[in-house]
């Protein structure tokens, strides 16, 4: 059974097209969820996905947790649980933020199964069709993607190498409620930014802050980075300088093991309540099983200098990458993080991440093209290179392969400038490669 569109002719495979919610018209996927499948390949060093380098971890450290839970409180560990998570772990929840200034309690805790189904909650509680969000620019993939689904708009604002500009903020409020439109909150990501890696600066957050509180502009202050730091510690977190105009998440996923799937929200009172019963709505409870995992892990472990250890394998990872940047692409430009996973990366003007996309990975390496992260299409002229997972001598291999790819794509250029045609078909039009076969 087939179907077309209205109006297009197209065919259509799906036998349900005309019968999805309009909604789901914002669900297709990421090409950073696209790139994973390069990562199994074991001849591309793959630079694109931000994924933990968990073999860090000792494993008798979890296995531990693992056989202390069911020998202790197996039969609890297998049942449902509370909508809002275990107590114990909102308790110890409460330490982890105490590091960033957050003072808090643990009854505006809400477990969830990681960051991401937190920020699917607040958008589900919050976002009407049409509403604006406010998010720098560039912003996390995920975010994007989950208000997308929710039919919101969202609107990018400057940031530099301290964060978000404050005055791109209030500019960006004031044009935005001049047209008539609703922000219904700023989303920020202050600490090691995913991807720009930025972090936003002491000066600015006390700026930030007043200005969306003056303007009645909820917070959501996304920090699954902060306790990477490599140097130093970074300013408090937004949370603490207005607990009652921030919603805060969290997550394990960075600082333990993705696979445990455990984030939170601390969210003001009212919130909690909508978002408890949100959750409810969605899974019944977060797993009781990895929440009593997680929780035996913080009692009997000394996690604060497990965080230290990932700290280093970061950092000399981070530190490898830019040495081999320095020395095969010493013409572009990036930031220099002091945490978190990413680096940013941006090509000359008369070069395309996107485009450019199939040759890497016919070189075998790969990248996630800037416009992932961005709602409206920029991006075409940025990279964000990951540094988390590849060991330091791989992630040499996967800059030297990455500086013949650019040097094949401005060879190519230069030999069609030559010939006096805009571009490579003779055309004025930009030229859209082919997908790579990313299976």
């Amino acid at each position: 059974m087939t179907s077309s569109t209205p109006n297009s002719g197209a065919i259509n495979l799906d036998p349900w097209f005309g019968h999805y919610a309009e909604r789901a018209s914002g669900l297709s996927a990421s090409e950073v969820r696209a790139l994973f499948a390069v990562a199994s390949r074991p001849e591309v060093v793959s630079l694109a996905g931000g994924m933990p380098f968990v073999r860090a971890l000792p494993q008798d450290l979890v296995s531990d947790a693992l056989d202390r839970v069911m020998r202790d409180s197996g039969p609890t560990a297998l049942q449902y649980g509370s909508g809002q998570g275990v107590p114990a772990l909102r308790e110890q929840i409460l330490e982890i933020m105490a590091l960033e200034g957050i003072s808090a309690s643990s009854d505006d805790v809400v477990v969830t199964t990681g960051s991401q189904q937190a920020l699917d909650l607040v958008a589900k509680l919050f976002i009407d069709p049409g509403d604006v969000i406010l998010a720098e620019a560039p912003s996390y993939v995920g975010a994007i993607g989950v208000f997308r689904s929710y039919q919101a708009t969202m609107v990018h604002l400057e940031t530099d190498a301290d964060g978000l500009v404050p005055e791109a903020l209030a500019e960006g409020i004031r044009r935005i409620r001049a047209d008539g439109r609703t922000i219904k909150f700023l989303y920020t990501i202050p600490n090691f930014h995913n991807p720009a890696g930025v972090t936003l600066s002491a000066e600015r957050r006390p700026e930030i802050v007043r200005i969306c509180a003056e303007a009645g502009v909820l917070i959501l202050e996304d920090n699954p980075y902060g306790l990477l730091h490599f140097d130093e510690p970074v300013p408090d977190a937004l949370r603490s300088l207005n607990p009652d105009g921030i919603i805060y998440l969290g997550s394990f996923s960075k600082t333990l093991a993705p696979g445990f799937r455990v984030g939170w929200a601390l969210a003001p009172h009212a919130i909690r309540e909508k978002l408890v019963l949100a959750a409810e709505a969605a899974i019944l409870c977060p797993s009781s099983f990895s929440q009593l995992v997680i929780s035996q892990y913080l009692a009997t472990a000394d996690w604060k200098a497990q965080i230290n250890e990932f700290r280093g394998v970061y950092r000399d990872r981070r530190d490898a990458m830019l040495d081999a940047l320095g020395e095969h692409l010493p013409d572009l430009s990036w930031n220099v993080p002091n945490g978190g996973f990413y680096i940013w990366v941006t090509l000359p003007d008369d070069l395309d991440s996107k485009a450019m996309l199939p040759r890497a990975v016919t070189e075998l390496v790969a990248y996630t093209p800037g416009t992932a992260f961005f709602a409206d299409g920029n991006g075409r002229h940025n990279m964000r290179l990951s540094f988390c997972y590849p060991p330091p001598e791989a992630i040499r291999l996967g800059i030297r392969r990455l500086a013949t790819v650019i040097a094949g794509e401005r060879d190519l250029l230069e030999t069609f400038a030559g010939t006096g045609r805009l571009t490579p078909n003779g055309s004025g039009d930009s030229v859209t490669a082919p997908p790579p076969d990313l299976s």
